[in-house]
């Protein structure tokens, strides 16, 4: 019997399943790489060359191949789906999960899709059609059809021995779902319950009658938050009847999370959709420079502002050494405090109560930032050359009123924006920045022109 090799790194595991593919060694590669995680497989599967992916596609069925391709990101899997022979890649597509294909259907073109559904097993075909037409982002789009339902008269006993032979087939057994005869789901009963019960018992009298399911057209996010409050594995689809018609697993949702934060990271930094490395840079340049050119007649305000009172900085020249530090305290301030706000607005913590809350925490913040900040500020300025106390208190003030209002404007626009049904996250970073920027200079001349006459 041939010992199996155990490599302790996988760079060393790598070169040898490398060599095999070099020297045709079909045996072996499937022997070592089969052994692998399928992540470790898709790790590894990612850094081959073309020849070696095609020497791949020969000694690995299809069954085993398409949980490499369900775990490459879309770009990868348009390009090596192009390497398949076509018989490979139906026997290969009719493996995959439905909502797995669905996501891949959906980002190829129309006529190549209709083409492969044409094609394919018409089990298969008919419930990838039905996800494709839910609406991009809905609980239907990411549902997969492949769950497991019981009959309130089944016993335990008899589940388990269906379940031996239809649980590969399902997308997950640990929950299973028990709709009546019209197929209105009607309980929920865990994998746990089922094994700890008698063999005897009735699945109607062990099932879980109070069912959380999400309708089919609920947006994606609504359904990753209920499967996180309710600390859920899965969640079922229905329709207005109460008919079980799919379920959002939570691999999904993590996907959705991931899909919604790096939406909300890109909006925030105003660079929307120019996150993926795969858009290339005038796609890029297309989707950040109209929040610059935005954001760069805002900032004209600015120059304007400080044009007009260029009189006051040419009779105290020291006054322009402590714009740049007015305008970036204003303007980390606002970060802060929009971060905080975005974050609470993206979980759902924000009730009217908690709103209230957070704006008498975010002013006495504000407050007791702005005094420290001022003070300090104020005592450097009295004592720096050509400085005094009227100096230091013209400066202490200004950074005092300026972190306050910075304070509740990075609060307060997000969740204006927020009560207008618009994505909170749209306030961007760079947006608060540049209008706290001028809030900021402006109250700073404003003190400076009141008090200019003591200096």
């Amino acid at each position: 019997m041939k010992k199996r090799l155990n490599f302790k790194n996988r760079e060393e595991f790598t070169y040898y399943l490398f060599l095999y593919l070099k020297n045709n060694d079909a045996e072996n590669f499937r022997e070592e790489f089969l052994e692998l995680h399928p992540t470790d497989q898709v790790e590894i599967f990612k850094l081959m060359s073309k020849e070696k992916r095609k020497k791949v596609y020969r000694y690995l069925k299809p069954p085993e191949f398409a949980e490499i391709f369900q775990g490459i990101e879309l770009q990868g899997q348009k390009t090596v789906f192009s390497e398949l022979e076509d018989e490979f890649a139906l026997s290969m597509l009719n493996e995959l999960p439905a909502d797995d294909v669905t996501d891949f259907f959906g980002n190829i073109p129309d006529s190549v899709a209709s083409y492969l559904l044409e094609k394919m097993d018409k089990k298969e075909a008919n419930t990838i059609k039905l996800l494709l037409s839910y609406k991009e982002n809905t609980a239907g789009s990411i549902m997969t059809t492949e769950f497991i339902t019981l009959s309130p008269k089944e016993t335990a006993a008899e589940v388990m021995d269906r379940l031996r032979e239809e649980g590969l087939g399902a997308e997950t057994i640990y929950y299973l779902y028990v709709t009546n005869e019209e197929e209105t789901l009607i309980g929920i009963l865990s994998l746990r319950e089922l094994i700890t019960s008698a063999k005897e018992v009735m699945i109607g009298d062990i099932m879980k009658e109070q069912v959380i399911s999400v309708s089919a057209f609920a947006d994606q996010e609504e359904v990753s938050t209920i499967i996180k409050k309710y600390d859920l594995l899965a969640v079922p689809v229905v329709t207005s009847e109460e008919k079980i018609i799919g379920i959002v697993t939570v691999d999904d949702v993590i996907d959705v999370i991931e899909e919604e934060n790096t939406e909300d990271i890109g909006q925030f930094a105003a660079v929307k959709g120019a996150l993926d490395l795969n858009v290339g840079a005038w796609t890029a340049t297309k989707k950040r420079l109209p929040w610059l050119i935005l954001l760069l007649f805002i900032g004209m305000l600015t120059a304007g502002l400080i044009g007009s009172f260029e009189g006051m900085l040419a009779e105290v020249a020291i006054l322009a050494i402590f714009i740049p530090l007015i305008a970036d305290m204003a303007g980390n301030t606002g970060t802060q405090s929009l971060a905080i706000v975005v974050r609470g607005l993206a979980l759902e913590k924000f009730q009217r109560t908690e709103i209230v809350r957070l704006l008498k925490r975010e002013a006495a913040t504000g407050l007791i930032m702005g005094i420290v900040c001022g003070v300090l500020v104020s005592m450097i300025a009295t004592f720096i050359p050509q400085g005094n106390m009227i100096f230091g208190l013209i400066i202490g003030v200004s950074l005092f009123a300026t972190v306050v209002i910075s304070t509740l404007t990075g609060t307060v626009i997000p969740l204006i924006i927020n009560k207008l049904k618009i994505d909170p996250a749209i306030a961007s970073g760079p947006f608060i920045t540049t209008i706290n920027d001028i809030v900021g200079l402006f109250i700073y001349f404003t003190i400076a022109s009141m008090l200019l006459q003591f200096l």
